[in-house]
């Protein structure tokens, strides 16, 4: 069982005890509920501070956790209905009226309910974490001096420098802004580079966070359709002329979901087609060092091969490392930095010096290539595992592409599928998927759902999650006419 679910369970199990003690009276003590549970004495302690937290019971360092006195009972209840008059007050002026929705982001972020297998998520399941190697340098760091010191608000002078090493090109770290994990740097980028209803061209489909960062700006997000060489440069050009649109947000490296790389004939093609629009384009590199054992030498960042300062650069370690890492940059060459660098600041001042100083150690340890190297081979061995298992069990399903990066494969429902459907009745058997339909700007071609495999423990549960998956799909999905015609035969 994971530890997250054992702290729940014994929080659980420990509150609905508590009126067996009165306000005051001392709970047993942590051995006691360790011998009495069966489970370790870190579970005790986090199941007394979620109590804690709830206001229920007391803690006491040295002394043990006592039954909380009773709260006082609230206040009346007010009427809040105002709200709705106020937050759409301004919706008659906006060009672009500002839409906060975060349904996108929060289908991978959200914990399934327990017992569902997690087929959904972005980020890696603890047993992928370098979480040693992160405690290790979490450690060294703070023994550095002036680990808790207020620190240059560009980022460290040293990380900034290994960021734009692995950028290449022009790139220097005076381009480099370090950033709260890629979601802010894009954040910051949009805000930068496009004014409240602007246009601003996206791949089609593309990552929902994007998409609810735009809306949330008021941008107008247009889309540029891709294929399994990535955006079609044609396409791009045209939506440039039809719309006026200075700014692009693309992913050429195993673009999330399609996870399609951007053709070596289509890099120099963009970059023209953006320069001679007076654009710039947004580069986020978000999945580098989730690259396949079997990849090959990937292609260099499009930034390495921009002289004129188009290509805003974003990435980010989150990714490969733990979703609680947010560390990130923007690379910037060219006036814009500075308007990049004055929204970082108003918004968040910096990133804080343990955070930084902690990645500094981490990335600069020997731990770190053979995180890499074992990650890798690990993303390799579960993408096969779950390819394999849907050309077996669910050949309905149209997988065209198998990327050797990222973390997910992007499947096509039969046409007539209901999505929406789909994923309610998957997780119903058990199994949690993302729907395609968040990843578009615009009515869909066709319905999608995409399914990740590092979310789980084990490759089993890869095989598992598909079986059930499977058993949705027969309930839901609409009958293949070449079966029924066999069936006759």
């Amino acid at each position: 069982m994971q530890q997250s679910s054992s702290v729940g369970e014994l929080a659980k199990q420990l509150r609905s005890e508590l009126n067996r003690y009165s306000p005051g009276e001392k709970l047993p003590s942590s051995r006691t509920l360790v011998d009495r549970f069966k489970v370790s004495p870190v579970t005790v302690s986090r199941a007394l501070a979620q109590l804690a937290a709830e206001g229920l019971v007391v803690t006491r360092p040295g002394a043990g956790a006592y039954r909380a006195e009773a709260r006082a009972s609230a206040g009346p209840v007010g009427d809040t209905s105002w709200q709705e008059v106020a937050l759409s007050a301004d919706a008659a002026t906006e060009v672009v009226p500002r839409a906060v929705d975060a349904a996108g982001v929060l289908v991978t972020l959200s914990p399934p309910p327990p017992g569902v297998i997690e087929l959904n998520t972005g980020y890696l399941h603890p047993v992928l974490q370098p979480g040693a190697a992160m405690s290790a340098a979490l450690a060294r760091a703070g023994r550095r001096p002036g680990a808790w010191a207020k620190p240059p608000v560009d980022g460290l002078p040293e990380l900034r420098e290994w960021f734009a090493r692995g950028i290449g090109g022009a790139v220097s770290a005076s381009d480099v802004l370090i950033t709260f994990g890629g979601q802010s740097a894009l954040t910051t980028a949009l805000r930068a580079l496009a004014p409240p209803g602007a246009p601003v061209l996206v791949e089609s489909p593309t990552y929902p966070g994007m998409l609810a960062i735009a809306r949330a700006a008021g941008l107008r997000p247009v889309p540029v359709p891709v294929d399994r060489d990535g955006v079609r440069p044609e396409l791009l050009a045209q939506a440039f002329r039809a719309t006026g649109a200075r700014l692009f947000v693309c992913q050429p490296l195993f673009q999330n979901p399609t996870g399609a790389v951007l053709f070596p004939d289509r890099r120099p093609e963009v970059l023209r087609i953006a320069r001679e629009a007076g654009a710039f384009i947004v580069e986020d590199d978000f999945v580098r060092r989730l690259v396949h054992e079997d990849a090959g030498p990937l292609p260099r960042p499009l930034a390495s091969d921009d002289p004129d300062g188009v290509v805003v650069h974003v990435c980010s370690l989150t990714k490969a490392t733990s979703p609680s890492l947010r560390i990130g940059c923007l690379a910037a060459r060219g006036p814009v930095l500075e308007r990049l660098r004055a929204i970082q600041v108003v918004d968040h001042l910096f990133v804080p010096r343990p955070l930084q100083e902690a990645t500094l150690e981490l990335v600069g340890s020997p731990a770190w290539p053979r995180h890499l190297r074992t990650l890798a081979g690990e993303l390799r061995s579960r993408r096969d595992i779950l390819a394999a298992a849907i050309t077996t069990d669910l050949p309905a399903l149209d997988l065209t592409h198998i990327p050797a990066g990222g973390y997910h494969l992007w499947l096509r429902l039969p046409e007539g599928s209901d999505e929406t459907a789909l994923v309610a009745g998957a997780l119903r058997a058990g199994v949690a998927v993302a729907p395609g339909r968040p990843y578009f700007s615009a009515e869909p071609p066709a319905p999608h759902i995409r399914l990740s495999f590092v979310g789980v423990a084990a490759t089993a549960e890869i095989t598992e999650g598909v079986r059930r998956l499977k058993t949705a799909c027969a309930e839901l999905l609409p009958p293949n006419p070449l079966d029924a015609h066999a069936s006759d035969l």
